[in-house]
């Protein structure tokens, strides 16, 4: 039977990249010299340093640039944590890179591939929806179904099989 998995998966290798180049950029730029602005990466965990909330402001934009140059949707970054003072007039924000399909978004994209009335069923399996039918056009109109419906999450498809 054909399926297909829906998956929220970034590319890591290139994440990587990109903080790397924002390190640099930040260590050679004018405005930045005798600051404390650096950008550190941890596992999925993005943390920006800076003096003030404008220069972190500057951090951010530099790092949504270099991610847009290395082809990462900037939809993974998950910006939600807000600005916290540490130390003298130091702040630092956490940035996490979203990884899976997270419970109420997978339950959403169920609902709407149950609604459609196509001839598709959808079956959350962990942080992925696997999505399986009789014929592949039942299976491609699921894929634009799904991308019409959930615009807000960069979701890619993967393991299609035949």
């Amino acid at each position: 039977m054909p399926s297909f998995d829906s998956v929220l998966e970034p590319n890591l290798v290139e994440v990587k990249n990109a903080v790397d180049q924002t390190a640099k950029e930040i260590g050679t730029r004018f405005d930045f010299k005798g600051s404390s602005a650096r950008v550190e990466l941890k596992e999925k965990e993005i943390t920006l340093f800076a003096d003030s909330d404008f220069q972190i402001g500057q951090v951010i934009d530099i790092l949504l640039a270099k991610l847009a140059k290395r082809s990462v949707d900037t939809r993974f970054l998950d910006r939600g944590a807000k600005i916290e003072k540490i130390g003298g007039d130091k702040v630092k924000q956490l940035v996490i890179v979203k990884s899976g399909i997270d419970s109420e978004t997978a339950k959403k994209l169920q609902t709407a591939v149950k609604q459609s009335k196509l001839k598709v069923q959808a079956s959350i399996q962990g942080d992925t929806v696997r999505v399986s039918g009789a014929k592949r056009d039942e299976l491609q109109a699921a894929m634009a179904l799904i991308r019409k419906e959930i615009a807000d999450q960069p979701l890619s498809f993967t393991n299609f099989r035949d």
